[in-house]
Protein backbone atom coordinates (compact mmCIF):
# COMPACT_ATOMS: atom_id res chain seq x y z
CA UNK A 1 0.00 0.00 0.00
CA UNK A 2 1.64 3.47 -1.30
CA UNK A 3 1.35 6.69 0.13
CA UNK A 4 -0.84 9.09 -1.05
CA UNK A 5 -4.26 7.68 -1.47
CA UNK A 6 -7.00 9.32 -1.54
CA UNK A 7 -10.21 8.83 0.68
CA UNK A 8 -12.28 7.75 -2.56
CA UNK A 9 -10.36 5.23 -3.72
CA UNK A 10 -11.58 3.60 -0.33
CA UNK A 11 -15.29 3.69 -0.68
CA UNK A 12 -16.08 0.89 -2.97
CA UNK A 13 -16.42 -1.66 0.06
CA UNK A 14 -17.70 0.55 3.04
CA UNK A 15 -20.54 -1.32 3.69
CA UNK A 16 -18.10 -3.45 5.39
CA UNK A 17 -17.87 -1.21 7.92
CA UNK A 18 -18.14 -1.35 12.09
CA UNK A 19 -20.00 1.10 11.78
CA UNK A 20 -22.04 0.51 15.79
CA UNK A 21 -19.84 -0.38 18.07
CA UNK A 22 -17.57 1.70 20.50
CA UNK A 23 -14.93 2.02 23.43
CA UNK A 24 -16.22 4.00 26.02
CA UNK A 25 -14.35 3.47 29.08
CA UNK A 26 -10.78 2.92 29.76
CA UNK A 27 -8.41 2.56 32.98
CA UNK A 28 -4.56 1.95 33.36
CA UNK A 29 -2.37 1.81 36.23
CA UNK A 30 -0.07 4.35 37.42
CA UNK A 31 2.92 3.08 35.55
CA UNK A 32 5.45 5.56 36.83
CA UNK A 33 4.29 4.69 40.74
CA UNK A 34 4.27 1.25 40.29
CA UNK A 35 8.02 1.70 38.65
CA UNK A 36 9.81 3.64 41.27
CA UNK A 37 8.54 1.69 44.21
CA UNK A 38 11.01 -1.34 43.75
CA UNK A 39 9.88 -2.50 47.47
CA UNK A 40 6.46 -3.01 47.00
CA UNK A 41 5.82 -6.88 45.05
CA UNK A 42 2.36 -6.16 43.08
CA UNK A 43 -0.57 -8.80 42.82
CA UNK A 44 -1.53 -8.99 39.24
CA UNK A 45 -5.27 -9.24 40.28
CA UNK A 46 -5.28 -6.35 41.89
CA UNK A 47 -4.03 -4.37 39.34
CA UNK A 48 -6.35 -5.56 36.97
CA UNK A 49 -9.05 -4.64 39.50
CA UNK A 50 -8.24 -1.54 39.72
CA UNK A 51 -8.00 -0.80 36.26
CA UNK A 52 -11.43 -2.36 35.52
CA UNK A 53 -12.77 -0.21 38.69
CA UNK A 54 -11.78 3.09 36.62
CA UNK A 55 -12.53 1.73 33.50
CA UNK A 56 -16.36 1.45 34.62
CA UNK A 57 -15.98 4.47 36.59
CA UNK A 58 -14.90 6.42 33.54
CA UNK A 59 -18.11 5.50 31.41
CA UNK A 60 -20.68 5.56 34.82
CA UNK A 61 -20.94 1.88 34.45
CA UNK A 62 -20.89 -1.12 36.55
CA UNK A 63 -19.84 -4.75 36.81
CA UNK A 64 -23.32 -5.49 36.74
CA UNK A 65 -23.73 -4.01 32.92
CA UNK A 66 -20.98 -6.04 31.89
CA UNK A 67 -22.17 -9.21 30.19
CA UNK A 68 -19.06 -10.74 28.10
CA UNK A 69 -15.30 -10.83 30.32
CA UNK A 70 -11.63 -11.17 27.85
CA UNK A 71 -9.19 -11.56 30.40
CA UNK A 72 -5.31 -11.23 28.81
CA UNK A 73 -2.71 -12.61 30.65
CA UNK A 74 -4.87 -13.40 33.80
CA UNK A 75 -7.55 -15.93 34.54
CA UNK A 76 -11.21 -15.04 34.77
CA UNK A 77 -12.13 -17.44 37.76
CA UNK A 78 -10.06 -15.38 40.01
CA UNK A 79 -10.62 -12.10 38.27
CA UNK A 80 -14.23 -12.64 38.43
CA UNK A 81 -14.45 -13.27 42.10
CA UNK A 82 -12.20 -10.73 42.81
CA UNK A 83 -14.22 -7.90 40.81
CA UNK A 84 -18.04 -9.32 41.99
CA UNK A 85 -17.87 -10.12 37.93
CA UNK A 86 -19.52 -13.76 38.11
CA UNK A 87 -21.78 -14.29 35.93
CA UNK A 88 -20.98 -12.89 32.36
CA UNK A 89 -22.77 -14.40 29.30
CA UNK A 90 -19.24 -15.05 27.21
CA UNK A 91 -15.79 -15.52 29.11
CA UNK A 92 -12.35 -16.16 27.84
CA UNK A 93 -9.00 -16.07 28.91
CA UNK A 94 -6.06 -14.59 25.78
CA UNK A 95 -2.40 -15.75 26.01
CA UNK A 96 -0.45 -12.81 27.38
CA UNK A 97 1.67 -11.60 24.09
CA UNK A 98 1.34 -8.44 22.24
CA UNK A 99 -0.33 -9.80 19.32
CA UNK A 100 -3.48 -10.47 21.75
CA UNK A 101 -3.77 -6.81 22.25
CA UNK A 102 -5.79 -6.45 18.48
CA UNK A 103 -7.16 -9.43 18.72
CA UNK A 104 -8.95 -8.70 21.96
CA UNK A 105 -10.46 -5.71 20.67
CA UNK A 106 -11.65 -7.02 17.35
CA UNK A 107 -12.82 -10.27 19.86
CA UNK A 108 -14.93 -7.90 21.86
CA UNK A 109 -16.52 -6.01 18.88
CA UNK A 110 -17.74 -9.22 16.98
CA UNK A 111 -19.39 -10.35 20.55
CA UNK A 112 -21.11 -6.89 20.69
CA UNK A 113 -21.93 -6.43 16.74
CA UNK A 114 -23.22 -10.84 16.85
CA UNK A 115 -25.53 -9.96 20.10
CA UNK A 116 -23.22 -13.06 21.97
CA UNK A 117 -22.88 -9.84 24.59
CA UNK A 118 -24.33 -6.10 24.95
CA UNK A 119 -20.82 -4.69 26.67
CA UNK A 120 -17.67 -6.05 26.80
CA UNK A 121 -14.91 -5.57 29.78
CA UNK A 122 -11.55 -6.27 28.30
CA UNK A 123 -8.70 -6.57 31.25
CA UNK A 124 -4.79 -7.25 30.74
CA UNK A 125 -2.44 -6.90 33.52
CA UNK A 126 1.04 -7.90 34.13
CA UNK A 127 3.35 -8.22 37.40
CA UNK A 128 6.80 -8.75 35.21
CA UNK A 129 8.68 -6.45 36.66
CA UNK A 130 7.86 -7.86 40.44
CA UNK A 131 7.98 -11.46 39.22
CA UNK A 132 11.41 -10.86 37.48
CA UNK A 133 10.73 -11.66 34.04
CA UNK A 134 13.25 -11.23 31.58
CA UNK A 135 11.91 -12.21 28.36
CA UNK A 136 14.84 -14.01 26.77
CA UNK A 137 18.14 -15.54 27.43
CA UNK A 138 17.14 -18.27 30.01
CA UNK A 139 15.62 -21.45 28.40
CA UNK A 140 13.91 -21.45 25.31
CA UNK A 141 10.68 -22.84 24.02
CA UNK A 142 11.05 -26.60 23.20
CA UNK A 143 9.76 -25.36 19.42
CA UNK A 144 12.33 -23.41 19.32
CA UNK A 145 15.31 -25.43 20.89
CA UNK A 146 17.32 -25.48 17.20
CA UNK A 147 17.63 -21.88 17.72
CA UNK A 148 18.67 -21.77 21.01
CA UNK A 149 21.63 -22.92 20.59
CA UNK A 150 22.67 -19.84 18.58
CA UNK A 151 21.81 -17.33 21.18
CA UNK A 152 18.22 -16.67 19.63
CA UNK A 153 16.49 -16.90 23.06
CA UNK A 154 14.24 -14.05 22.65
CA UNK A 155 11.99 -11.69 21.09
CA UNK A 156 14.69 -9.42 20.50
CA UNK A 157 16.92 -11.79 18.97
CA UNK A 158 14.79 -12.71 15.99
CA UNK A 159 14.20 -8.81 15.52
CA UNK A 160 17.70 -7.95 15.94
CA UNK A 161 18.28 -10.25 12.94
CA UNK A 162 15.59 -8.92 10.48
CA UNK A 163 16.79 -5.30 11.43
CA UNK A 164 20.32 -6.40 10.50
CA UNK A 165 18.60 -7.75 7.20
CA UNK A 166 16.84 -4.37 7.03
CA UNK A 167 20.01 -2.07 7.48
CA UNK A 168 21.49 -4.31 4.60
CA UNK A 169 18.82 -4.09 2.13
CA UNK A 170 18.06 -0.13 2.57
CA UNK A 171 20.89 1.17 3.67
CA UNK A 172 19.84 2.62 7.16
CA UNK A 173 22.76 4.32 8.80
CA UNK A 174 24.02 3.17 13.02
CA UNK A 175 21.66 6.46 13.85
CA UNK A 176 18.56 5.09 11.67
CA UNK A 177 15.80 4.25 15.12
CA UNK A 178 17.09 7.44 16.96
CA UNK A 179 14.61 9.60 15.67
CA UNK A 180 12.14 6.89 17.03
CA UNK A 181 13.33 6.59 20.70
CA UNK A 182 13.40 10.26 20.91
CA UNK A 183 10.23 10.75 20.30
CA UNK A 184 9.20 8.29 22.71
CA UNK A 185 11.41 9.78 25.14
CA UNK A 186 10.04 13.60 24.28
CA UNK A 187 6.42 12.40 24.85
CA UNK A 188 6.83 9.93 27.64
CA UNK A 189 7.65 13.75 29.29
CA UNK A 190 4.36 15.20 28.81
CA UNK A 191 2.77 12.10 30.36
CA UNK A 192 2.54 12.17 34.49
CA UNK A 193 1.83 8.14 34.06
CA UNK A 194 4.61 7.24 32.02
CA UNK A 195 7.82 5.49 33.72
CA UNK A 196 10.76 7.32 31.36
CA UNK A 197 10.05 11.02 31.25
CA UNK A 198 13.18 12.70 30.93
CA UNK A 199 13.93 13.48 27.11
CA UNK A 200 16.95 11.86 25.12
CA UNK A 201 19.26 12.99 22.36
CA UNK A 202 20.78 11.25 19.61
CA UNK A 203 23.99 11.34 21.94
CA UNK A 204 22.17 9.46 24.13
CA UNK A 205 20.91 7.18 22.07
CA UNK A 206 24.18 5.97 20.70
CA UNK A 207 26.22 6.00 23.80
CA UNK A 208 23.40 3.11 24.52
CA UNK A 209 24.88 -0.19 25.15
CA UNK A 210 24.18 -3.12 22.63
CA UNK A 211 21.77 -5.96 24.28
CA UNK A 212 21.40 -7.87 20.54
CA UNK A 213 23.68 -5.90 18.00
CA UNK A 214 22.42 -3.57 16.01
CA UNK A 215 19.79 -3.22 19.16
CA UNK A 216 20.73 -1.23 21.99
CA UNK A 217 19.17 -0.75 25.01
CA UNK A 218 16.75 2.45 24.39
CA UNK A 219 15.80 0.37 21.45
CA UNK A 220 14.11 -2.14 23.55
CA UNK A 221 10.61 -2.03 25.81
CA UNK A 222 10.52 -1.65 29.15
CA UNK A 223 9.35 -4.68 31.72
CA UNK A 224 7.15 -3.49 33.92
CA UNK A 225 3.93 -3.77 36.32
CA UNK A 226 0.58 -2.64 35.32
CA UNK A 227 -3.46 -2.86 33.87
CA UNK A 228 -5.31 -1.87 31.24
CA UNK A 229 -8.91 -2.40 30.98
CA UNK A 230 -11.46 -0.88 28.24
CA UNK A 231 -15.19 -1.21 27.80
CA UNK A 232 -16.66 -2.17 24.53
CA UNK A 233 -20.57 -1.72 23.94
CA UNK A 234 -22.69 -0.64 20.91
CA UNK A 235 -22.62 2.92 19.78
CA UNK A 236 -26.17 3.08 20.49
CA UNK A 237 -26.06 1.67 24.37
CA UNK A 238 -22.80 4.28 23.89
CA UNK A 239 -24.51 7.66 23.91
CA UNK A 240 -26.21 7.18 27.07
CA UNK A 241 -22.83 6.98 28.93
CA UNK A 242 -21.00 9.36 30.76
CA UNK A 243 -18.02 10.02 28.43
CA UNK A 244 -17.78 10.69 24.31
CA UNK A 245 -18.13 7.42 22.78
CA UNK A 246 -14.93 6.85 21.07
CA UNK A 247 -16.10 4.55 17.31
CA UNK A 248 -13.86 1.16 16.43
CA UNK A 249 -14.59 2.57 12.64
CA UNK A 250 -13.07 -0.69 11.14
CA UNK A 251 -10.88 -3.19 12.27
CA UNK A 252 -8.59 -5.78 10.10
CA UNK A 253 -6.26 -8.36 10.96
CA UNK A 254 -4.32 -11.53 9.26
CA UNK A 255 -1.98 -14.00 10.80
CA UNK A 256 2.11 -15.02 9.29
CA UNK A 257 2.53 -18.34 11.30
CA UNK A 258 5.83 -19.99 11.58
CA UNK A 259 8.00 -21.52 14.12
CA UNK A 260 9.99 -18.22 14.67
CA UNK A 261 9.55 -14.55 14.76
CA UNK A 262 11.18 -14.33 11.66
CA UNK A 263 9.75 -13.29 8.48
CA UNK A 264 12.25 -12.34 5.32
CA UNK A 265 9.75 -9.79 4.18
CA UNK A 266 9.45 -7.80 7.28
CA UNK A 267 5.74 -8.81 7.44
CA UNK A 268 5.11 -6.52 4.34
CA UNK A 269 2.88 -8.66 2.47
CA UNK A 270 0.44 -9.71 5.46
CA UNK A 271 0.62 -5.77 6.54
CA UNK A 272 -0.19 -4.70 2.93
CA UNK A 273 -3.56 -7.11 3.12
CA UNK A 274 -4.26 -5.87 6.52
CA UNK A 275 -4.19 -2.07 5.13
CA UNK A 276 -6.00 -2.88 2.06
CA UNK A 277 -8.77 -4.31 4.00
CA UNK A 278 -8.91 -1.77 6.43
CA UNK A 279 -8.76 0.80 4.57
CA UNK A 280 -11.17 -0.06 2.15
CA UNK A 281 -13.83 -0.90 5.14
CA UNK A 282 -13.13 2.73 7.07
CA UNK A 283 -13.29 4.71 3.53
CA UNK A 284 -9.76 5.91 5.92
CA UNK A 285 -6.22 6.06 4.25
CA UNK A 286 -3.34 6.92 5.56
CA UNK A 287 -3.23 10.50 4.88
CA UNK A 288 -6.60 11.05 6.86
CA UNK A 289 -4.87 9.92 9.64
CA UNK A 290 -4.60 12.25 12.48
CA UNK A 291 -2.48 10.00 15.11
CA UNK A 292 -0.64 6.35 15.25
CA UNK A 293 -0.20 4.07 17.87
CA UNK A 294 1.99 1.83 16.80
CA UNK A 295 3.26 -1.52 18.66
CA UNK A 296 6.78 -1.20 19.25
CA UNK A 297 8.04 -4.08 21.50
CA UNK A 298 11.41 -3.04 19.53
CA UNK A 299 11.92 0.03 17.39
CA UNK A 300 12.50 -1.60 14.18
CA UNK A 301 8.88 -2.83 14.33
CA UNK A 302 7.86 0.63 13.92
CA UNK A 303 9.85 1.06 10.43
CA UNK A 304 8.23 -2.57 9.01
CA UNK A 305 5.12 -1.05 10.35
CA UNK A 306 5.07 2.16 8.71
CA UNK A 307 6.16 0.87 5.25
CA UNK A 308 3.72 -2.53 5.39
CA UNK A 309 0.51 0.00 6.59
CA UNK A 310 1.13 2.39 3.46
CA UNK A 311 2.10 5.43 5.84
CA UNK A 312 5.93 5.18 4.71
CA UNK A 313 7.37 4.19 1.22
CA UNK A 314 8.97 0.88 1.32
CA UNK A 315 12.81 0.25 2.81
CA UNK A 316 13.01 4.18 3.43
CA UNK A 317 10.45 4.71 6.75
CA UNK A 318 14.24 5.53 8.37
CA UNK A 319 14.29 8.86 6.64
CA UNK A 320 10.38 9.43 6.56
CA UNK A 321 10.37 9.05 10.02
CA UNK A 322 13.13 12.73 10.52
CA UNK A 323 12.66 16.14 10.31
CA UNK A 324 9.53 15.87 13.20
CA UNK A 325 7.05 13.95 11.05
CA UNK A 326 6.38 11.99 14.14
CA UNK A 327 6.46 14.39 16.71
CA UNK A 328 3.88 16.34 18.44
CA UNK A 329 2.68 19.06 16.06
CA UNK A 330 4.52 17.33 13.11
CA UNK A 331 2.61 15.60 9.82
CA UNK A 332 1.19 12.15 11.97
CA UNK A 333 2.08 12.18 15.71
CA UNK A 334 3.21 8.71 16.61
CA UNK A 335 3.02 7.03 20.21
CA UNK A 336 2.22 10.11 21.56
CA UNK A 337 1.82 8.76 25.28
CA UNK A 338 5.74 7.60 25.11
CA UNK A 339 4.72 4.47 23.77
CA UNK A 340 6.35 0.74 24.89
CA UNK A 341 9.85 2.38 25.40
CA UNK A 342 8.75 4.95 27.88
CA UNK A 343 5.33 4.91 29.02
CA UNK A 344 5.06 1.24 29.87
CA UNK A 345 4.92 -2.32 28.12
CA UNK A 346 1.36 -3.23 28.73
CA UNK A 347 1.79 -5.44 25.21
CA UNK A 348 -0.05 -2.47 22.99
CA UNK A 349 -3.28 -2.21 25.56
CA UNK A 350 -2.44 1.26 26.29
CA UNK A 351 -1.85 2.11 23.15
CA UNK A 352 -5.20 1.61 22.60
CA UNK A 353 -6.30 3.77 25.92
CA UNK A 354 -4.37 6.33 24.38
CA UNK A 355 -5.87 5.99 21.47
CA UNK A 356 -9.29 6.75 23.06
CA UNK A 357 -8.07 9.50 24.81
CA UNK A 358 -6.36 11.32 21.69
CA UNK A 359 -9.60 11.23 19.79
CA UNK A 360 -12.08 12.37 23.35
CA UNK A 361 -9.38 15.23 23.54
CA UNK A 362 -8.06 14.30 27.37
CA UNK A 363 -5.04 13.44 26.48
CA UNK A 364 -3.33 17.09 28.18
CA UNK A 365 0.32 18.29 27.35
CA UNK A 366 0.42 15.16 24.85
CA UNK A 367 -3.04 16.15 22.84
CA UNK A 368 -3.05 16.26 19.10
CA UNK A 369 -4.71 18.97 17.85
CA UNK A 370 -8.08 18.55 16.14
CA UNK A 371 -7.24 14.79 16.78
CA UNK A 372 -10.47 13.17 15.00
CA UNK A 373 -8.60 9.64 13.61
CA UNK A 374 -6.53 7.46 15.47
CA UNK A 375 -4.61 4.34 14.19
CA UNK A 376 -3.52 1.62 16.01
CA UNK A 377 -1.34 -0.87 14.56
CA UNK A 378 0.45 -4.26 15.46
CA UNK A 379 2.87 -6.04 13.04
CA UNK A 380 3.48 -9.73 14.69
CA UNK A 381 3.04 -12.95 14.18
CA UNK A 382 -0.48 -11.71 13.67
CA UNK A 383 -1.12 -8.65 12.34
CA UNK A 384 -3.66 -6.57 13.40
CA UNK A 385 -4.58 -2.63 12.77
CA UNK A 386 -7.85 -0.29 13.79
CA UNK A 387 -9.28 2.52 13.26
CA UNK A 388 -10.67 4.89 15.74
CA UNK A 389 -12.67 8.06 15.04
CA UNK A 390 -14.99 10.67 16.84
CA UNK A 391 -18.90 9.75 16.79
Amino acid sequence: MARGHDLHEYKGDIAMAMKDVAIVGVGTSDFRRLYADKSQKNDVYQLAAEAFRDALEDCGATQKDVDGLLCVNIKYGPFGDMTGLTGPGFVHDLEGTGRMSGVALQEACSLVESGAAHTVAVVYATNGRTAGLKYGGGDADPAGAYDAMYGMTSTGAYLSMMYQRYRHLYGAPEDALAPLAINNRANGARNPIAVFQQEITKDEYLASRFISQPLRKLDYCIINDGAVAFIVTSMDRARGMSKKPVRVAATAGRAELGRSYISPDFYYATSAAVAEDLYKKSGIGPDQIDCMQVYDNFLPTILFTLEGFGHAPRGASWEWIRDGRIELGGERPMNTSGGHTSESYMQGFALHVEAVRQVRGEAGERQVENCGTVQYMCVSPIVTSHIFTAD
